[in-house]
């Protein structure tokens, strides 16, 4: 499940565009924009919506404008990969097999210290919020449900940490974590697949048993990422 990007005006319509076709790799790094009144009138808006959207690429590290050399697209290392909008674009493509381990290398970074800390510090609330998304996996009856579950289960788990900073990382990550849940459980011969590996992150939660739920939601990680490399081969 991929957020799609909030388009409320003109300006925000030519970032959407501009952005998908960067991130999408159809205007490459390194390559240059038209010229501003060549791609006003192509993209049929007033130059002044032209360089708001710009202004707002350009902050997102996209693009960048010199006086004499124009417009022109950055190296991938300078964009803000974790931008909501530029993830949202990155993810609208069919992900990619590097794009893929890097997210998995991410929640290996991050889940199962955050399962960890979530044992040690959970609330009975937190706790019955965990249990609530799991029950809701357990119910899905189709793909979206299962996403929109699995999503909720783990932003429980972070919200269940207590820290602050593992909380707001959600937001960040939700369109990253959406995407690798779809494409894991779509390559699963049943999307549910994974429900014994959450019982045992909520079990250790529950029980208060930090290592435990770190373990747990390691071997889940590497579950799916075996699982995606497996069918990824067939």
């Amino acid at each position: 499940m991929v957020k799609p990007v909030t388009v409320r005006n003109l300006h925000g319509q030519v970032v959407h565009e501009l952005g998908r076709l960067i991130v999408g790799g159809e205007i490459a790094p390194g390559q240059n924009l038209p010229r501003e009144e060549l791609l006003a009138e192509r993209m049929n808006v007033s130059r002044t919506a032209l360089r708001e959207a710009m202004k707002v690429l350009s902050a997102k590290g996209l693009i960048e404008s010199r006086q004499k050399t124009g417009t022109r697209v950055r190296d991938t290392v300078h964009w803000n990969q974790l931008d909501a909008d530029v993830l949202a674009w990155r993810c609208a493509s069919m992900p990619t097999e590097d794009f893929v381990e890097k997210l998995v290398e991410m929640r290996e970074i991050i889940e199962p210290a955050a399962a960890a800390a979530a044992a040690r510090r959970r609330s009975p609330e937190q706790l019955a919020r965990v249990d609530t998304a799991y029950e809701a996996m357990a119910a899905a009856a189709s793909l979206d449900d299962w996403t929109t579950a699995d999503l909720a289960f783990h932003e429980a788990v972070l919200h269940a940490t207590q820290n602050e900073l593992m909380i707001s990382l959600f937001s960040v990550i939700e369109t990253a974590l959406g995407t690798y849940f779809v494409l894991s459980a779509r390559t699963a011969g049943d999307f549910k697949y994974s429900l014994p590996h959450h019982k045992k992150v909520l079990d250790a939660i529950r029980r208060r048993q930090p290592e435990v739920a770190r373990q747990a939601m390691t071997r889940m990680v590497i579950d799916s990422r075996s699982n995606i490399r497996r069918r990824g081969k067939s």
